[in-house]
């Protein structure tokens, strides 16, 4: 039988392993949420198929970036690579969502400077795609430096669609993208963005903020591409985020929701904003294929 001081030592060793689960659990959990998810980029492969879609576009293969906020914590070299990895996927063409540059918050609360929307979109201008790389604005695009930042989608051979549309030709068939501004600091003028279409097209929007599906008269997109929320950067296994910057809570967290006569399709994003974690929310390249 143990006796009485054996006993006191077998309580001692289950407290302190306890306790050391205590301590060390949640500092492996932290560790993973800054050092490890944050960087662990991965590839999101979906099909839509589509009656609508021509039949010379099936197979059409759609990458779609968001959210890169190059900053603190998402440098040049890390851009570089991340478009290295999106040319290796040869896509047929390539949808950017939207802020692209952000404010740098440590070591001080400080605004971006010229050179970073400079290195930032030169390394997005190695972007290739035989239909070309198209792009709108973010909420974080509005400051600073709007317009430095335009002028520099345009130098990078990016076709910005804020309100604006263009078509993509194959043969005699073809699909319409289009874009809208920001729903937080832009305008949205569909109208234009839909100029010439008719009910037949097969119609692809850009827009940054999920939420701006609510104002869109059915019918009249057919998919819808956004970012914005980041997935809620930390999640309950992917499930639930206690913090959303959308009006309407879990509702366009992420994923692929449908709405009405419309596939809305909301990727995490590559990047961070503060607190530079992710937990359950892993960055991610969208990769569509139409058929």
């Amino acid at each position: 039988m143990p006796t009485f001081y054996g006993k006191i030592l077998s309580m001692k060793r289950k407290l302190l392993i306890i306790a050391a689960l205590l301590v060390g659990l949640p500092a492996l959990l932290l560790f993973y949420a800054f050092r490890i998810e944050p960087y662990w980029l991965q590839e999101k492969h979906i099909e839509i198929r589509h009656s609508k879609i021509p039949a010379s576009f099936s197979g059409t293969k759609i990458v779609f970036l968001t959210d890169m906020h190059y900053g603190d914590y998402l440098n040049r070299k890390r851009i570089a690579g991340l478009v290295d990895r999106v040319n290796k996927l040869r896509p047929d063409l390539i949808l950017l969502g939207g802020d692209y540059v952000t404010v740098k918050y440590l070591p001080k609360w400080d605004k971006i400077g010229p050179a970073d929307v400079a290195a930032c979109f030169e390394e997005l201008g190695k972007l290739r795609a035989p239909f070309g790389v198209y792009a709108v604005l973010g909420n974080h695009d509005y400051f600073p430096y709007a317009d430095l930042k335009t002028r520099s989608i345009s130098a990078a051979g990016i076709t910005l669609l804020d309100n604006k549309g263009a078509w993509i030709v194959k043969g005699k068939e073809r699909i319409r993208i289009g874009g809208v501004g920001d729903l937080w600091r832009g305008t949205q003028d569909l109208e234009q963005t839909l100029k010439g279409t008719t009910s037949s097209d097969f119609v692809i929007l850009l827009s940054h903020n999920p939420d701006y599906i609510e104002e869109i008269k059915p019918g009249l997109i057919d998919l819808m591409l956004s970012g914005h929320t980041h997935g809620g950067q930390i999640s309950l296994f992917g499930l639930w985020a206690p913090k959303l910057p959308s009006a309407y809570e879990q509702k366009y967290r992420s994923g692929v929701i449908r709405e009405g006569n419309t596939t809305l399709i909301i990727s995490n994003g590559i990047g961070v904003t503060f607190p530079p974690a992710r937990l359950f929310t892993p960055p991610q390249i969208v990769v569509v294929t139409l058929k």
